[in-house]
């Protein structure tokens, strides 16, 4: 890495640099220091530029073996026990079962990323069509878009591509959004940021994204016969949210991504819930840095080993909801 130094009409601006050879060219990418600064504040500025840049330089690169070498026997164990043993498969899920996850999903997903509409609401949007009028109309068009994508899944035969990506993001977003359906452009590029304003990880290149998604999907092909069901939909989310392709939507997408592939798989689709937020971006925040898989592979079996419980409970409360809304018979 170097200090980069531009002349302008203006005065000079500043840049971190890196050069780095891909597949026999040459490529350059740069974190922007400031211009017309004194060179103690560049300084100063170039110890965080260095960990966005190679945030960067990282996103150029898809983990080809994302499973480490000494990979937990422990973790495969439960994993095929789970498979074997668990009273959920896939072919086994009535349509009420689907009925009652799409409910689940669809709250959780959407809070996870910031919706208003709670999960009696979504119940209400879901299976009465009745809209909760103080919330914004985009988290009212939202529950309804997951809700399509899960039947769309559901009825597709692709485990994963380009086009799959898209038409997920269109189906969820396309009264909401103005890019619904559409990677980002080039130029667009977005960062996610912690609570204190600061940058924590940069999604690809936008002149990367299609690239970056081409590999992942060439990985699951080559690998779907390899791992077991749970470890492919964790790496293809976890690397989804790093490639980062969507203006906004990327978890969203990424979720469904990840069912998308256990229910092909003839697994159970899972719930991340909003109980798990913090461990769920923890996670993320970890395979970013060091690529490890497992941490969320354990949460994906956490979660499994609640989803019975909590579609029992949710069976409950709508059976209680669609009696409280019976109308009485007066008496006479």
């Amino acid at each position: 890495m170097y200090l980069e130094k531009r002349k302008t009409k203006k005065g000079e601006k500043y840049y971190l640099a890196h050069s780095f050879r891909e597949g026999g060219k040459v490529n350059k990418i740069r974190v922007y220091l400031g211009s017309n600064v004194a060179i103690h504040i560049i300084q100063q500025r170039q110890e965080k530029a260095t960990e966005l840049l190679k945030q960067q330089l990282n996103s150029f690169k898809i983990i080809r073996s994302p499973i480490n070498t000494n990979f937990l026997r422990r973790e495969e164990s439960l994993i095929k026990k789970l498979k074997l043993k668990t009273r959920l498969k896939v072919i086994h899920l009535s349509e009420s079962d689907w009925e009652r996850f799409t409910q689940l999903f669809t709250y959780n997903t959407n809070a996870i990323e910031g919706s208003t509409i709670t999960q009696e609401e979504v119940f209400d949007i879901l299976q009465e069509n009745k809209w909760p009028f103080s919330k914004p109309k985009e988290d009212i068009s939202e529950a309804y878009g997951v809700a399509e994508a899960i039947k769309y899944i559901r009825k597709s035969r692709e485990h994963i591509s380009l086009a799959l990506m898209l038409k997920l993001h269109e189906i969820i977003f396309h009264n909401s959004k103005t890019f619904a359906g559409k990677f980002r452009e080039k130029g667009v590029e977005v960062g996610i940021r912690d609570g204190t304003g600061n940058i924590v990880h940069l999604g690809a290149p936008s002149s990367r994204v299609a690239g970056l998604l081409g590999e992942l999907v060439k990985w699951y092909n080559q690998n779907k016969k390899k791992y077991p069901p749970i470890v492919l939909g964790a790496v293809i989310h976890n690397q989804f949210e790093y490639i980062h392709p969507f203006e906004d939507g990327n978890g969203r997408v990424g979720r469904l991504l990840l069912n998308n592939i256990l229910i092909k798989n003839k697994m159970p689709p899972v719930n991340i819930s909003m109980e798990s937020r913090k461990e769920y971006y923890e996670t993320l925040r970890l395979f970013q840095r060091t690529g490890d898989i497992k941490p969320t592979i354990d949460l994906i079996l956490r979660e499994y080993h609640e989803l019975e419980k909590k579609l029992k409970k949710q069976e409950k409360e709508n059976k209680k909801g669609k009696l409280d809304k019976k109308p009485r018979k007066k008496k006479i």
